[in-house]
């Protein structure tokens, strides 16, 4: 008897967890290519921040998923510290919404509500639809499996051990306060917490007294998740965990003095319902403790910056900033985090090409020594970057995502490859001319330096292009390398025509100035491949557009009318 009860419990909450997870992550799948763009504009004012933060718990069900996501797009400076902290409070209020939910008994049509997701799943062909499908399978599975543990729980009404084990720990509520933030930890999910001592409390099984102080524990033990995804991430991302922690711990410190009171509010507002007793707890103690940290929440980014001060480097290596492999589950999310980071790439390799114009007008060991050092990191996060779309690439990912992932690999690899070309060329060359006291003539120096701008011209057109996702300059950025490509040949033929009038030594300059115009025009293929990358792309982006818009068979047709 006792292993058949066991079994039933294991078997309910893993269909309750299985549930959200799948639920959770059908719709940031659904909703991640947008969600980045919104978080980071909603967020300026912390009244729809808090706004924000409940709507997004709300639709994945989980405020621990809505809180990795902050974690994740706060180490990657989408928004700021203090924009999330709003969102965070936010979020505590969402996780109640289930709470009432189990209340109202929603449990009962757990079977149907999984009839009507896994219909959408076998019957629609396109992925957008499926992911919906998803989704509702999972917001039925999740109640199915409540409504599991509680026919189990039921029968244990009458076992005279069960009710004086549960009787005598609701005298001692630090004890259920330490157990609820252990079994949180563990299942790495308040809801399902709140959801059993609900049930618990239905049965008729504790009193509501002993279930606040589980609500407590509860409340605390969430934070544990975004404290384990912050663990490998940055400064930031640490201290959004730390918020979400504080604000927990604080809101307990604050209510247990008055936690009779709570009970007692509780009683008298449901004073037949158990359910909604609990219910109605865990919501007044979450939207008070809101209420009350959202208008300080600058005092309180101070003091989290207090408690984990800033840093600029993790242990002396050059990390990535923007590549969190929580959200490789969210592939649409991680993408735009490894653009983030190929955009970083994009910067440090602007600068090497400033400072190489610099050194060809004045050798500086100290300007060189700076650009091979931003090829060191250009080339470890180059590397990091194509590692993490690779990942992302084994996920279940659409088409269009894959397309898109790979397209992004060509373009680090272009960025790396531009590195390497001044690293072994171009400084090297700078070097050599320093060394064997080569001087190229005025004419000369002032033709290369006019390479030399006409390539920094096309590297900013295909950075911007980049991060504006804009086809336009990326086209113009690609016609820009038939000039440059002119251009070197007209460099040449001037060279040898001086060479010819002795202006040039030919033993001396020759080999150091066609080698370096060489290398530059090398540059300049690889921003043309960077850019032929991003056409191909955004037209890839405008096709998937379309089909959504007017379906996949008519998408040929108004593109040929295009």
């Amino acid at each position: 008897m006792l292993e058949m009860i066991l079994l039933s419990l294991m078997g309910g909450m893993g269909l309750f967890l299985y549930g959200m997870h799948l639920m959770s992550e059908s719709l940031q799948k659904i909703a991640g290519q947008k969600l980045r763009t919104t978080m980071s504009t909603l967020t300026n004012n912390r009244f729809i921040g808090l706004f924000t933060g409940a709507v997004i718990t709300i639709i994945f069900q989980s405020s621990s998923a809505t809180t990795v996501i902050l974690v994740s797009l706060t180490s990657a400076a989408i928004i700021s510290l203090r924009q999330t902290l709003a969102v965070i409070l936010g979020a505590d209020i969402g996780t109640t919404v289930t709470a009432q939910l189990i209340a109202l008994r929603v449990t009962e049509i757990a079977l149907p509500i999984v009839g009507i997701g896994a219909a959408i799943v076998f019957f629609c062909k396109r992925d957008y639809y499926k992911r919906f499908g998803q989704a509702i399978v999972g917001f039925g599975l999740l109640f199915l499996g409540l409504k599991i543990i509680a026919d189990t729980m039921y029968p244990l009404r009458e076992s005279q051990l069960f009710i004086t084990v549960l009787v005598s720990l609701a005298d001692y509520p630090l004890l259920l306060l330490l157990l609820a933030i252990i079994f949180t930890s563990l299942v790495q999910s308040s809801t399902a917490t709140v959801g059993i001592v609900m049930l618990l409390a239905i049965k008729g099984m504790i009193p509501v007294s002993a279930a606040m102080y589980l609500l407590f524990g509860a409340n605390i033990g969430t934070a544990s998740t975004a404290i384990l995804a912050s663990l490998n991430a940055g400064r930031e991302a640490q201290q959004v965990a730390m918020a979400h922690f504080l604000f927990k711990l604080t809101g307990v410190i604050l209510f247990w003095p008055f936690a009779s009171l709570l009970v007692e509010l509780v009683t008298w507002l449901t004073p037949h319902s158990p359910g909604f007793q609990v219910a109605n707890m865990h919501a007044i103690f979450n939207i008070t403790i809101a209420l009350l940290f959202l208008p300080f929440i600058v005092w309180f980014e101070k003091l989290l910056k207090l408690i984990l001060p800033d840093q600029e480097t993790e242990n002396g290596e050059i990390k990535p900033k923007h590549l969190d492999a929580a959200l490789i589950s969210a592939p649409a999310i991680a993408i735009g985090m490894a653009m983030k980071e190929i955009s970083r790439i994009s910067d440090s390799v602007a600068m090497m090409l400033a400072q190489c114009d610099s050194i060809l007008k004045k050798y500086d060991a100290q300007t060189i020594a700076a650009i091979l050092e931003k090829e060191d990191k250009v080339n470890k996060l180059a590397q990091a970057t194509n590692q993490y779309l690779t990942l992302i690439m084994r996920q279940s990912i659409s088409r269009d995502e894959f397309n898109h992932c790979m397209s992004l690999i060509n373009i680090s690899k272009d960025y790396e490859h531009i590195g390497d070309v001044i690293d072994k060329n171009i400084v090297y060359l700078v070097e050599s001319k320093y060394a064997k006291d080569i001087h190229f003539s005025q004419e000369g120096q002032l033709q290369l330096e006019a390479m030399v701008q006409k390539i920094t011209e096309m590297l900013q057109l295909v950075n911007t292009a980049f991060v504006t996702n804009s086809c336009y300059l990326a086209e113009k950025a690609k016609a820009m390398q038939t000039e440059i490509e002119d251009l070197e040949f007209r460099i040449r033929m001037s060279h040898f025509t001086r060479l010819k009038e002795d202006v040039d030594r030919p033993g001396n300059t020759t080999p150091v100035y066609l080698d370096m115009i060489n290398a530059y025009l090398r540059i300049g293929e690889h921003l043309k491949n960077i850019a032929t990358a991003l056409t191909d792309e955004i037209s890839c982006t405008w096709h998937a557009e379309l089909e959504l818009i007017y379906g996949p068979d008519d998408t040929t047709n108004k593109i040929s009318k295009k």
